[in-house]
Formats: C-alpha cells, sequence, structure tokens
C-alpha cells in the first residue's frame, strides 16, 4: 500500500511519544532506584546500563524512527439489499352499470309537452293565495257599513234622549198652562187655541211647508207629491222640541230620516204672526216637493 505524507507525520508524532515515555520511564525508575531500600535477594543480581537514544546503532535509530504499519482496517460489510416490496393487490374492478338509454326525442317531446310550464303551476297557487286573503274592497266596504251603523245608533240614541228631554219639558208646560187657564176668566180663550180664522190656519201651514222644504234633499226613493203625517212638538216662539213621523208614512227609512233631520234644521218655524192658531203639538201633512 502507498504510504502518504499523512501516515509519515502520524509516524514521526508516535516515534516521538515513544522517546519520550521511554524518557520518563527511565528518569523516574532512576529515582525510584535512588530512593528505595535495596533489599538483599537470593541469587545473582543483575545488572544493567542505561544506555540514551543517541547511544544507539543506525540500525535501531532507524527501526525507531520508522513508522509503525497501521494494522489493516475491517471494512464493514455491505448492507444485505432490502427485499423489493410486493405488489399491493389490485383492488377488484367494480362491475360497471349498464348504460341508460337515452329517451327516444319523440317520448322527450312528449314528455315536455305534458309537463305544466311554471307560469301555469304559479297560477293555482296565485289564486288560493287570493281567496285565503280577504279581498280589501270588500274589507273597506265592510268597515264603512260598520261606521254607518255607529253613526245611526248614535243619531238614534240622540234623538231618543232629546224626545225624552223634550217629552219632560212639555209635560212641565203643559202643566203650568193649565195652572194659568184655571186662574184666567172663563170668557178669554186661551193663546194657542186653533181659533176659526181658517185663512190665517192655512197660511201657516203653507209657512211651515216651505220652512222645512228649504231645509229637505228630496231622496230618489221619495216621489213627488207623496204625503206623509208629522207631529212636531215645539214652545212658543216656534223652537221644535221634537219630531215624530206616524206608522202610516209611506217615506223609507231614508225619506224618514231626511224629514226629520229637515224639521230640526228649520227650527224655530214660523211663529210671528200666526199665536193665535199655534200649537205645541202640531199636526202637518207633509208634502215631498223640491225646493
Amino acid at each position: 500500500m502507498k504510504q502518504t505524507r499523512a501516515d509519515t507525520g502520524i509516524a514521526i508524532v508516535q516515534a516521538v511519544l515513544l522517546h519520550v515515555l521511554l524518557f520518563l520511564l527511565l528518569f523516574a525508575g532512576l529515582r525510584w532506584s535512588q530512593q528505595t531500600t535495596v533489599l538483599a535477594a537470593p541469587g545473582e543480581p543483575i545488572e544493567a546500563d542505561l544506555v540514551t537514544a543517541d547511544e544507539l546503532g543506525v540500525d535501531l535509530q532507524r527501526a525507531l524512527r520508522r513508522s509503525p504499519t497501521p494494522p489493516p482496517q475491517k471494512q464493514a460489510p455491505l448492507p444485505k439489499p432490502l427485499p423489493e416490496p410486493a405488489p399491493a393487490p389490485s383492488a377488484p374492478h367494480k362491475a360497471l352499470p349498464p348504460p341508460v338509454p337515452e329517451p327516444a326525442p319523440v317520448e322527450q317531446e312528449k314528455v315536455q309537452r305534458d309537463a305544466p310550464s311554471p307560469e301555469v303551476a304559479k297560477r293555482p297557487r296565485e289564486q288560493e293565495a287570493r281567496q285565503r286573503q280577504p279581498d280589501q274592497t270588500e274589507l273597506n266596504a265592510q268597515r264603512q257599513a260598520e261606521l254607518e251603523r255607529q253613526r245611526l245608533r248614535q243619531i238614534e240614541e240622540l234623538r231618543r234622549q232629546r224626545e225624552q228631554a223634550a217629552r219632560e219639558r212639555i209635560q212641565a208646560e203643559m202643566r203650568a198652562q193649565q195652572l194659568a187657564e184655571a186662574r184666567m176668566p172663563a170668557a178669554t180663550p186661551p193663546p194657542g187655541n186653533r181659533g176659526s180664522d181658517d185663512d190665517l190656519q192655512a197660511r201657516y201651514a203653507a209657512a211651515l211647508q216651505q220652512a222645512i222644504v228649504r231645509q229637505w234633499t228630496r231622496p230618489e226613493t221619495v216621489p213627488l207629491g207623496q204625503r206623509c203625517r208629522l207631529t212636531i212638538h215645539q214652545i212658543p216662539g216656534g223652537e221644535v222640541i221634537s219630531v215624530d213621523i206616524a206608522p202610516s208614512c209611506p217615506y223609507d227609512a231614508l225619506g224618514r230620516r231626511s224629514v226629520e233631520a229637515a224639521v230640526l234644521k228649520a227650527s224655530p218655524l214660523p211663529y210671528a204672526g200666526y199665536e193665535r192658531v199655534f200649537s205645541r203639538v202640531l199636526e202637518l201633512n207633509f208634502v215631498a216637493e223640491d225646493r
């Protein structure tokens, strides 16, 4: 094997170390021999001479300088080759489903033609939702009808209260009038007696008719010239207390309410000049006519 420069350097260093070690051993032995008591031992003594490295021969010096041959290095055994991996078992092939046959063009067209369109399918849902939700117009009509009924009930209640108050007032006035008439002389006719002036009575009835007609708007359900019997409760001065409509009056409910409202609006009724024929309870045949 060829010796390299690195191997030579290592050999020199080893030789130097060996010489130093020998020198130290010799020096230590010399000092130990000087200090140690020599013991007598049986047999011949052994003599030895201390020789330095310079006193050695040339051959020995060369031998010492020669680098020791390093022992052959054992090569590590090569790793055993790994066994080839066994091939993984292949998954079994799944059987593919049979291909779906494409529908015939005629059948596809028939299905598309028979299937309801989105707009046609949407119409029944809209109609059903419309049936579930009440019509807004109908709701408004019902609300208006309920408001009208409430208004009529309020008017009826107000009329009833006014009639009750008028009856109580008339009764009180009649009692007062009876007391006054009882104190008056019998020859003096009381005021308010219908009297015997037929012409004045006719003019009074005509004045009442005109005063009421001016405040009345004839409904279409009341024909012209149709008569209605009214009973008007009033006090001196012509102020109307209440109005009663005879059951025989041919007017419908709307016509009756309109006539009653017109009499109340016409209050006070004509009084001045008609004191002789004035009556607190006045019977009047009202005739339907336009203003």
